[in-house]
């Protein structure tokens, strides 16, 4: 069966706003026989939608948690949806490197082998969170790779806003925090000219906890992270809202021009907190993000650094 006719079928159910609408009507209305709706219906049912069946009223939409491409929306590049992969970066850049055109979606219900920054561990429960990466190639220098991130975490908290009315908070670089507590990470990962030093491709990784409960994490984590909605139900489908988040992370491509939101949402200036760079591990007191997004910070009887990277912790308030 075609997808168009799946597709068909899902948008005059939705345009229809829970109603029934009759077979015979709704055949009439895709130009497809009364047998072929039924199959698109069995076929929606299959991938997440809830619809109802009622004899001489017709059929209706009742919401549920679609996930496949045409539940991803209204969307101007090819949609990748897999039931589980390793990691949805690795899937989008070997997309990248096979040439997939920009704004490319991987989207993905489980990850085997998701990851984080600095060789971490992303914990990515099946069903639970919205695991997605999209290949952008702007033409950009590659020292502006950090900006995507950035342009990533104010993408997610419009879409959050926009589809959940809830505000999140931002931890730079990366994280993204509700009620206290880390629903979001995102990773960035490039491909670079080195001859002409500009980006090839950036692939923008970002794991969205949805419903997902301390049950469905390692100990370890249990006490850090956290959900939108912990045990569900969630407002929205896991693939509606990876594609309202793609939407905004294109809108806001090349030039990323979101610093202003980022620094409103960014909790971490004000704070003490504990720096970790990789070669050390330092107390200093968060200061403001400067104009290329890095993190101005100052220790104790130190003069004010700019950190590009490095790992944050907010620390308890005290008494300068």
């Amino acid at each position: 069966m075609p997808s168009t006719t799946r597709q068909a079928l899902l948008q005059a159910l939705s345009a229809a706003g829970g109603a029934y609408i009759s077979g015979q009507q709704l055949a009439g209305q895709l130009g497809v026989s009364r047998a072929a709706v039924h199959k698109a219906a069995a076929a929606l049912t299959a991938q997440g939608y809830a619809l109802e069946a009622v004899s001489r009223r017709g059929y209706r939409l009742l919401g549920g948690d679609p996930f496949c491409a045409e539940a991803v929306g209204p969307y101007p590049a090819p949609v990748q949806v897999y039931d589980t992969l390793e990691s949805s970066n690795r899937t989008a850049k070997l997309l990248a490197l096979d040439g997939a055109p920009h704004g490319t979606l991987v989207l993905t219900a489980h990850q085997s082998a998701g990851r984080g920054r600095l060789g971490r561990v992303f914990e990515s429960p099946a069903g639970k969170g919205v695991y997605l990466s999209v290949l952008l190639r702007p033409v950009v220098p590659a020292a502006s790779a950090q900006t995507a991130t950035i342009g990533a975490a104010v993408a997610v908290c419009r879409a959050v806003q926009e589809l959940c009315g809830l505000e999140l908070g931002i931890k730079w670089v990366n994280d993204l925090y509700y009620q206290g507590k880390k629903v979001c990470g995102i990773l960035t990962e490039a491909g670079t000219d080195l001859e002409s030093g500009r980006l090839e491709w950036l692939v923008v990784g970002i794991g969205l906890n949805l419903t997902a409960t301390a049950a469905d994490w390692p100990p370890e984590l249990a006490e850090k992270a956290g959900s939108l909605y912990p045990g569900g139900p969630a407002p929205v489908s896991r693939a509606a809202l990876a594609g309202a988040i793609a939407r905004q992370l294109l809108a806001l491509c090349p030039a990323f021009d979101c610093l202003d939101e980022y620094r409103a949402r960014c909790f971490v200036p004000g704070h003490w907190v504990t720096v970790c760079t990789g070669t050390e591990t330092y107390a200093a007191k968060a200061l403001a993000i400067d104009e290329e997004g890095r993190l101005v910070v100052q220790r104790e009887n130190g003069r004010p650094q700019a950190l590009r990277c490095g790992e944050v912790t907010t620390r308890p308030a005290r008494t300068e």
